[in-house]
């Protein structure tokens, strides 16, 4: 079966809402942690912009920028998942693959403490409480991920999903954070187009 034609938005919208809920929950537990941003949460296409982690919208928002996007799909099968299937395809005219694995990027951005006017650095102090933020977001990322996922496929065993690499990105620029990468399971579910019959 082929994907429906929403199945990687779909689920990209999913995982974005499930980070967001887990980023404010995380700032109500833990003394002066931002929650999700406020101006900038969104799925992005292609690679990800460092567009914003000041704030943007005014003093009441939350700081940052959170995005998802997609890395890459490729075609696997149920029992080798994740890994890619190599199968030559046009020999049964539509036989598309029993999974497609979907590769997502989460990237979460905060600012970072820079020099000050006169050239000087930032304090230890300053860069022990950005190292908290952002130590803090690492977990509530992941955490959220692997919470979340389960749920976002309506069947007995939820979506089978392998967690990737979480490393952290920058300092550059005045933003420093994490990009979280996940590939998903996104099994058949719509119909291949009918074959046109030749004249």
């Amino acid at each position: 079966m082929a994907l429906t034609p929403l199945a990687i938005h779909d689920l990209t919208e999913a995982v974005l809402g499930c980070v967001c809920v887990a980023l404010d929950r995380t700032a109500a537990q833990v003394d002066g942690q931002p929650g999700c941003p406020s101006c900038r949460a969104c799925v992005v296409p292609g690679a990800v912009a460092w567009d914003s982690c000041d704030d943007p919208c005014g003093a009441e928002s939350t700081v940052g920028q959170l995005t998802v996007s997609v890395a890459r799909i490729f075609p696997s099968t149920d029992a080798d998942f994740p890994a890619e299937a190599r199968v030559v395809q046009g020999v049964r005219g539509c036989a598309p693959p029993t999974v497609t694995g979907l590769e997502l990027v989460v990237t979460l951005l905060r600012c970072a403490p820079t020099f000050t006017e006169t050239g000087c650095p930032p304090t230890c102090d300053e860069l022990s409480v950005a190292a908290q933020v952002l130590h803090v977001d690492m977990t509530t990322v992941f955490n959220a991920l692997l919470c979340c996922l389960p749920g976002t496929e309506q069947r007995p065993r939820g979506r089978r999903f392998v967690m990737g690499v979480q490393r952290t990105v920058g300092p550059e620029g005045g933003c420093v954070g994490l990009e979280q990468r996940v590939t998903v399971a996104l099994p058949g579910c719509g119909q291949c187009p009918d074959d046109e019959e030749s004249p």
